[in-house]
């Protein structure tokens, strides 16, 4: 079956129809660099010691990759960027992505940090989603001891409670300013409390539409029948289920746990799977449409063009509220623009925060277009082409 939209992921000028020369080139730098096993690891160590020696390396940093897959410092300094997206019919999502912080202070931090980014997307189209992280605003430590079941002293539940209460605010807020809200996945050893805490969120803020979203991660094994699962949860309680969903990102930490704790891997076996369970998780998506809300957040370009399929087959149209795609800001822009142009709901997440506090969000991304085969090759060919076309143009 042809998509009567004939939607390209090929097109590079329409892909890259929001850069200028400048900004491809480095760009084109950058994917060169973490496409390189020796030469990622290389720079990564190195930015990591300049770091921690506390050497003046913030504006190199800002102005190569920073620049090229974040919005800004701060919520005013990204106005730049989500202004510019805009133009093209992409959305912001505005992700604060300050990482590895365990004290109360920076979680409270987080919190308010989030209800700005809500505020600020109040009555604003240009910013369809909000987004947190639960380790931002709850101690990883606290969550896994709980997964566990193992029983908390007077002082942890009272951390626990205070942590219900940061992500109860948080989702109150949303509520209020009729902004969706998309909470992160973290590792399967602290996802099912997470889980549990948002499904009492949906509970309590979904009664009428789709306001929180919970994340799938489609790479473990268990996470085609957990979304089933949740479906059936939200029937029974009568809410509408948000969901992300992502084919996951930490394969080689899950794996590790796995094999040092001697419990079975909780990741797909071969990427194939992967591919087909995320797949039947959106044909299952699309199949429930009158009660899920779904976001497509992949850089798969199959996966991408089978959910256009899918909604042209079930007669919906390219721009039906209950259906977006969202890719990583700086990258797969050959799928967000050709889908944007095409009249789809598209977003971009853009990470913003202080330089120094968001390098471990960034390492993170050069880890896994290192890892993940044929991303960074993918993204340099497409770079090359347009630059070419530019050049012959």
């Amino acid at each position: 079956m042809e998509l009567k939209s004939n939607v390209s992921f090929e097109n590079t000028e329409i892909a890259f129809s929001s850069r200028s020369n400048r900004a491809i080139k480095k760009a084109r730098v950058l994917f060169a660099s973490v496409g390189n096993p020796i030469i990622s690891k290389l720079v990564t160590n190195t930015a990591k010691l300049a770091l921690a020696l506390g050497l003046p390396i913030k504006g190199i940093i800002k102005n190569t990759v920073f620049e090229v897959f974040c919005g800004g410092e701060t919520i005013e300094e990204s106005k730049q960027t989500i202004d510019t997206l805009s133009k093209y019919n992409v959305g912001t999502i505005l992700d604060y992505s300050v990482e590895g912080k365990e004290t109360e202070e920076a979680f409270d931090n987080t919190k308010v940090e989030t209800i700005k980014t809500i505020t600020n997307a109040k009555n604003n189209e240009n910013i369809p989603f909000c987004v947190f992280k639960p380790t931002g605003v709850a101690s990883l430590h606290l969550l896994e001891k709980i997964q566990l079941g193992t029983s908390l002293s007077d002082i942890e539940q009272a951390e626990f409670e205070r942590t219900k209460s940061r992500i109860d605010d948080i989702c109150k807020k949303a509520f209020e300013n009729d902004v969706p809200l998309l909470i992160d996945a973290e590792d399967s050893w602290i996802q099912d409390p997470v889980d549990e805490i948002v499904y009492t969120m949906m509970a309590k803020y979904n009664k009428s539409k789709a306001i929180i979203f919970n994340t799938y991660q489609m790479y473990r094994v268990s996470s085609l029948q957990n979304l089933k699962n949740s479906f059936q949860r939200a029937v029974r309680d009568g809410y509408f289920l948000g969901v992300k969903l992502v084919r996951g990102a930490y394969m080689e930490k899950e794996r590790e746990r796995a094999k040092l704790m001697g419990y079975s891997d909780p990741i797909q076996p071969v990427k194939q799977a992967t591919d087909e369970d995320y797949n039947q998780a959106l044909k299952f998506c699309i199949d429930n449409k009158q009660r899920i809300n779904v976001i497509n957040c992949t850089h798969n370009e199959y996966s991408s063009y089978y959910l256009a399929l899918l909604m042209e087959k079930h007669g919906m149209k390219n721009n039906d509220p209950r259906v977006w795609f969202a890719q990583l800001y700086g990258m797969s822009d050959n799928i967000s623009f050709n889908l944007a142009k095409a009249g789809y709901n598209v977003a971009k997440y853009v990470p913003y925060g202080p330089v120094k506090s968001v390098m471990p969000y960034l390492f993170r991304r050069a880890e896994e277009n290192t890892s993940v085969a044929g991303q960074s090759g993918r993204e340099l060919t497409l770079i090359k082409t347009e630059l070419k076309r530019r050049a012959i143009s």
